[in-house]
């Protein structure tokens, strides 16, 4: 008698996998919302970003056309050598950008704007007063470093372009000239620029872009906002480098007053070699 031998077969088990048209699906719905987003980052910096920058520059040729039909121009020039009448100006001028970068659209549009959003927050503290010098060393250093590349890749690029402020040294004889020049150029113009820029423009990004590079994306533009807002190429790289040290101020406290800070730190320093030592200046760049 023959014996049959059992044989026993095993089944390999594999596990399923997802079916291509599957996978090309999803693909095809991540390129769409990321297409999504930029269309949102684009249609966000034509509509606030640069509408914050016409605003800049229409509130200020505006203000100028309208002094000029007042005034005419030999009385003006007369007049943009006083600086009691530069303060004032510079007041109206950056008080109109204000209302109506922040106060119009909430009322004609009902435009939601919070305290947090503009990160005014509270008062200044004792950490956003330690942070702002510490901020404006490293802001040296990489405005520094992006100035030397641009300079190495633009020949014509001119580093010591000078910045018009409004004032001159020859200008300010009294000391309330003195006063009303540093109270326009280190108080209002900080103050009025960071609630602008690292407050309204960088808050409304930076709520909006909730992915993993939304804050090194809004930090890039606000800032390159920022740089073009000074209208001179030499200016606009170096402020471009403190508005992204700013942002980052902002993101670790929660408010703009330690961006202020160094604003007004910057200012500051600047305000004295212009004006108060300016001979000082001369020997750093060489004159």
């Amino acid at each position: 008698m023959t014996q049959r031998k059992n044989h026993k077969t095993t089944k390999t088990v594999v596990p399923a996998q997802p079916s291509r048209p599957a996978e090309a699906e999803k693909m095809q719905g991540a390129a769409k919302e990321s297409k999504k987003a930029w269309r949102k980052l684009l249609s966000w910096v034509l509509l606030h970003g640069l509408g914050v920058i016409f605003t800049f520059y229409i509130v200020q040729y505006g203000v100028s056309f309208l002094l000029y039909l007042i005034y005419g121009e030999e009385k003006l020039i007369t007049l943009s050598n006083d600086p009691v009448f530069v303060t004032l100006v510079s007041a109206v001028v950056y008080s109109l950008i204000l209302a109506l970068v922040l106060v119009v659209p909430k009322k004609l549009f009902k435009q939601k704007l919070t305290r947090e959003e503009l990160g005014l927050i509270g008062l200044p503290t004792w950490m956003d007063i330690l942070l702002s010098p510490t901020a404006f060393v490293v802001y040296l250093i990489g405005a520094s470093i992006l100035t030397y590349i641009v300079s190495a890749v633009f020949p014509g690029f001119d580093v010591n372009q000078a910045q018009d402020v409004g004032y001159t040294a020859e200008n300010l004889v009294s000391q309330l000239d003195y006063l009303l020049a540093f109270l326009a150029l280190v108080v209002v113009a900080p103050v009025a620029e960071e609630i602008i820029f690292r407050g309204y423009l960088y808050g409304k990004l930076r709520s909006k872009l909730t992915s993993r590079y939304g804050i090194a994306i809004s930090m890039v533009v606000v800032s390159a906002l920022f740089g073009l807002a000074h209208g001179q190429w030499n200016v606009g790289v170096n402020v471009f480098v403190m508005s992204l040290v700013m942002c980052g101020l902002r993101e670790i406290t929660g408010s703009v007053w330690s961006g202020v800070l160094l604003h007004m730190l910057k200012n500051g320093i600047a305000y004295y070699f212009l004006f108060v030592n300016p001979s000082a200046m001369n020997s750093i760049i060489g004159n």
